[in-house]
């Protein structure tokens, strides 16, 4: 099939390009990154340098390839930016889906996958979420997604696009070959960056809260390693293709962890100590998300292969020893 990935060279998304070509598909890849310094690019992708707000250049792109399907990762994802730069994550994830939304009616492409989030939850006492549960983002990441998903219905009816849209609770993880793992500048995410305090790059963890509703008062959150996220990607474009159904998945490991626990795994792997300072509750942070993942795995049949946290830590520590030889 011919594949059209926006944002394909960021975290997720590179990682799915990897498993589309494993599969054989045409794939096309576009992202603003091309212009920066980037460590992996896949041989027999065209890479195209485009900004989704861009609709002209868009324009141009889909006026001279015909794609199958749209696989939408290009967004910006950090939380607590989202809370004091609102409009940046409106024009980028929402502004921009819609782009690419009009831009799919025109050239009568009629299956998208949205990368949303488990943001659009907002704050919830439930142990497990599962994918009816209320949305109520807190914070205008959340949010912006959440417009998306919203969009998607209304497209779903008027123009009969059918769409998967996969919340991701906690991506995490490198593959497993070591050549592509997470790189965002500045790093935002927890385990990254207490590996990088683990290998001497960063000299202090900072712990954003401990007076949390939970049982160390720190967030709990749940982490689904990235190979999982992509394989639940490649099951969804299957599914749509062939069953032509517009579904909504959950894509996490069904556990939670503390961002204590998570320090306490690490310093056991690396035998190293990790000294960390607390600071206040970043606005938009909730006190846990855990996902309820029935519904991907009885309608897609997915498993999570590799998202025991050892295996995430493993493969993260091994990609932070990469990015270390490659940065200095």
């Amino acid at each position: 099939m011919k594949i059209l990935v926006t944002g394909g060279l960021g975290y997720i998304g590179s990682h799915v390009v990897k498993d589309l070509l494993l599969d054989r598909h045409d794939v096309t890849v576009i992202d603003y990154k091309i212009t920066k310094k980037i460590f992996y690019k896949e041989n027999n992708v065209n890479y195209i340098n485009a900004n989704i707000l861009d609709k002209k250049q868009l324009r141009e792109i889909f006026n001279k390839k015909r794609f199958d399907i749209v696989m939408h990762f290009a967004a910006v994802i950090d939380v607590k930016e989202s809370m004091t730069d609102p409009s940046l994550y409106y024009r980028n994830n929402f502004i921009g889906s819609l782009n690419i939304l009009d831009l799919m009616v025109e050239h009568n492409i009629k299956y998208f996958i949205f990368s949303s989030t488990a943001a659009v939850y907002g704050n919830t006492n439930q142990t497990l979420i599962s994918e009816d549960h209320i949305k109520d983002p807190i914070n205008a990441y959340g949010n912006s997604k959440s417009m998306v998903e919203e969009m998607l219905f209304s497209y779903h009816k008027a123009h009969n696009i059918k769409y998967s849209i996969l919340r991701y609770f906690n991506a995490c993880g490198a593959h497993l070959d070591g050549t592509i793992g997470e790189c965002h500048d500045p790093e935002t995410h927890l385990i990254p960056i207490i590996l990088q305090v683990a290998s001497g790059r960063r000299k202090n963890l900072d712990v954003f809260g401990n007076n949390f509703n939970t049982p160390d008062g720190t967030c709990v959150r749940d982490y689904v390693h990235v190979m999982d996220v992509s394989s639940a990607h490649i099951l969804a474009l299957k599914n749509i293709i062939n069953n032509k159904q517009s579904l909504i998945f959950n894509i996490g490991s069904g556990t939670g962890y503390s961002v204590f626990e998570i320090i306490n795994e690490v310093e056991k792997f690396t035998s190293t100590k990790i000294p960390f300072s607390i600071k206040d509750r970043r606005k938009g942070d909730t006190d846990r998300l855990i996902a309820d993942i029935k519904k991907i795995k009885n309608s897609l049949g997915w498993v999570s292969k590799y998202s025991d946290l050892q295996n995430i830590i493993a493969t993260a520590w091994r990609w932070e020893q990469t990015l270390k030889k490659k940065l200095y």
